[in-house]
């Protein structure tokens, strides 16, 4: 849910400083609906766009690409043939902004007028960041994970006690950051 709701709520930042706040249509690319992690992003973004400060952002229509590229680039085209025109997608990850924004260039979209977003900061969504066709993304801190799951069965087998749940912060990755993440990765 946290990932979902930094997505959103840097996708509703950028169209209000972009002045884009005139019933502004989203699309939402959901990964397997059986799976608790589409289901809380997807919910994400209802939340923020329910909250005063962005609820100029309409959710225009909403379905699963099963985290798969290929069939996000199907979705966004069949959404442009049948006449979208949203100023944001929002996807469940970045492999599937990653197809919407192919699509949107496939058919002449120019990228500064249709904010994209995906969650995982993967490299290749980064790379298209910099080209500046994905605008948003969402570092999950596998090292931190990881760390944190060490640092939780050492302590565990010494007989102490671990917070639960055990947080890992998720960071939000924009233009401005992308360089310090790319490193990262």
């Amino acid at each position: 849910h946290v990932a979902g709701l930094l997505q959103a709520e840097e996708v509703c930042r950028v169209l209000r400083e972009a002045k884009k706040t005139d019933e502004a249509g989203i699309l939402i690319i959901q990964g397997v609906l059986a799976n608790e992690t589409a289901v809380l992003r997807s919910k994400a973004v209802h939340d923020v766009a329910a909250k005063p400060e962005c609820n100029f952002m309409k959710i225009i229509d909403e379905q699963s690409a099963n985290w798969d590229p290929v069939k996000a680039q199907d979705l966004m085209t069949n959404w442009i043939t049948a006449g979208y025109k949203p100023v944001a997608v929002l996807a469940n990850n970045d492999e599937m902004a990653i197809g919407a924004v192919n699509s949107l260039k496939a058919a002449g979209w120019d990228m500064k007028d249709v904010v994209v977003a995906g969650v995982d900061a993967t490299k290749e969504a980064m790379h298209y960041m910099q080209k500046g066709d994905l605008d948003v993304t969402v570092f999950q801190d596998a090292i931190g994970q990881g760390a944190g799951s060490v640092d939780a069965a050492v302590k565990l087998a010494k007989g102490e006690k671990v917070q639960s749940p055990m947080w890992i912060p998720y960071e939000l990755v924009n233009p401005a950051n992308v360089e310090k993440y790319l490193a990262k990765n």
